[in-house]
């Protein structure tokens, strides 16, 4: 009997060389709708589905391939003599081959289509008879990916024909497909619902990295299908590929960089990371003024971290950077004259991303499950003078920078500010007056080298628990703190504000970041 093979694709690299190869070598061709006129149209013979059905496309095109003569053609197992049996009483023929891609609900879903215009990209036929094919893949070879066209064809030419090992992969990523096409229908359809009852998400494979957060450690970078914003928008214009920790770190770094819109006054605004956390950060009237403030916050740590811009990279400022080694630079677009000057250094790498950051939900891992949690994005609450002293103007625009640092910063985390440089981070510490202590003695560091007079203020990423952190701000010069509040012992730290005729403001909003 004639083998056969069901040809039905949205996505048509590939599709006429595969066909093309199995006509040759005695298949019969089924296809519908835009796949058969695109074979037809490139000298491929085909039979339309209906004819095997006997029953003609409806619905505008909903229902084409459901039906029991393509079902069981695919379901029935070869090695069961009552399938057989049955296929010959209903004079229904065995498919033995299904290719078929879908239509491409990721990225309608992303595209700000109304509702009812998106769900009609929900394809019903095609997951339905790859799920049929991928069940019974001991006797149906199926295909998803025209990556995968070549190694079918040629184990096609060979006498033993496709081998159960690739017969079953292909299965696997025919379902591997499937239940991320559903997954992201499910999202779609639920927005709004934060947490469903069972968490579906659609990731789709960007890099296989040269290794993990160690060298004896594997790892992938995957992006979810259907992503908006910088996640799904970053392109790599030079250097080497990204490494797991490069990615951990230029996640943060524009995640910050995003955020700092919010507080810059319309100023560029650098940060620099090591290690997953701020190591300096500042304003400047030109991107080139925020680079030499952030890199002076801490020359030492900067180098071989990341640097995340709010605004594009120009040449001046790209020279600059190329006097210190860099992993990664991440902004919002680079210069001709920039891309001329990082050139010289080939192994930066550069990316270009959207200033929109992803919205989406937050996903940690934890042994045998994950933790999901909305994105930290609200920076102040309830901003409110709760001291005799209130800060001035400058300092409460140096305030929310350096809350808007501290979300990124490890917890416990104090930041020192001083002329819209974060010059001082305690991050990563388990206590808070510790964090205070080396965010304190880091700032002094910079303001004694720049020759500047003490820095005036301090933020924090969570409350005071006790008055230590307040007296070792007074001993540094610190003239206004800013803190979420909350503590049992708020009184405590405001008496001792009051002490030392030190503003201090409570935001309501806490950013611990473990």
């Amino acid at each position: 009997m004639k083998k056969r093979a069901l040809l039905s694709v949205y996505d048509k690299n590939g599709i006429v060389e595969l066909a093309s190869f199995l006509l040759n070598a005695g298949w019969e061709i089924l296809s519908t709708g835009g796949t058969a006129a695109h074979l037809t149209q490139n000298g491929v013979r085909v039979s339309d589905v209906s004819a095997v059905t006997g029953f003609p496309e409806c619905l505008d095109g909903r229902v084409k391939t459901l039906h029991p003569a393509i079902h069981a053609g695919l379901l029935a197992r070869r090695s069961d003599p009552s399938h057989l049996d049955t296929l010959e009483k209903l004079h229904i023929q065995p498919i033995d081959l299904v290719c078929v891609n879908l239509y491409p609900f990721f990225e309608k879903a992303q595209a700000g289509l109304a509702f009812d215009e998106t769900v009609e990209f929900t394809d019903i036929g095609g997951p339905t008879m790859l799920r049929s094919a991928a069940k019974n893949f001991q006797d149906v070879v199926v295909l998803t990916d025209p990556a995968d066209y070549p190694a079918v064809i040629s184990a096609l030419s060979t006498e033993s024909g496709v081998p159960p090992a690739l017969r079953r992969k292909l299965a696997g990523k025919a379902f591997n497909l499937t239940s991320a096409y559903d997954a992201a229908v499910s999202r779609f359809m639920l927005q709004g619902d934060e947490f469903p009852p069972y968490y579906a998400v659609s990731m789709r494979l960007a890099a296989t990295l040269r290794y993990g957060e160690n060298a004896h450690q594997k790892a992938a970078l995957y992006y979810a299908a259907d992503a908006k914003g910088a996640a799904g928008g970053m392109k790599q214009l030079q250097g080497k590929e990204l490494s797991y920790n490069n990615v951990r770190d230029l996640d943060i770094a524009w995640k910050c960089a995003a955020a700092s819109r919010q507080v810059a006054g319309g100023q560029a605004f650098a940060v620099a990371l090591k290690h997953n956390s701020p190591c300096g950060a500042a304003v400047g009237a030109t991107p080139l003024e925020a680079y030499r403030k952030t890199f002076a916050c801490d020359p030492v740590s900067i180098f071989g971290g990341i640097v995340g811009m709010s605004a594009a990279v120009d040449e001046e400022t790209a020279r600059e950077m190329t006097k210190t080694f860099l992993e990664v630079v991440v902004a919002p677009g680079f210069t001709e004259g920039a891309l001329k000057a990082f050139a010289e250094k080939k192994n930066v790498r550069l990316l270009a991303a959207s200033v929109e950051p992803d919205d989406r939900e937050e996903i940690l891992s934890v042994a045998g499950g994950i933790l999901v949690q909305t994105r930290d994005a609200q920076l102040f609450g309830d901003w409110k003078a709760v001291t005799k002293a209130v800060p001035t103007e400058a300092q409460a625009a140096e305030m929310r920078l350096g809350a808007a640092v501290a979300v990124y910063a490890k917890s416990n985390a104090v930041l020192v500010v001083k002329d819209g440089a974060v010059c001082g981070i305690g991050a990563g510490q388990t206590n808070r007056i510790w964090a205070a202590e080396q965010a304190l003695s880091r700032a002094k560091a910079y303001t004694d080298a720049a020759g500047f007079p003490a820095a005036e203020v301090l933020a924090s990423d969570a409350f005071f628990p006790f008055r230590d952190c307040v007296d070792a701000a007074a001993r540094y010069g610190i003239k206004a703190i800013v803190q979420p509040g909350g503590s049992l012992r708020d009184d405590e730290s405001i008496q001792a504000c009051d002490e030392h005729g030190i503003a201090m403001v409570f935001t309501g909003i806490r950013h611990f970041k473990h």
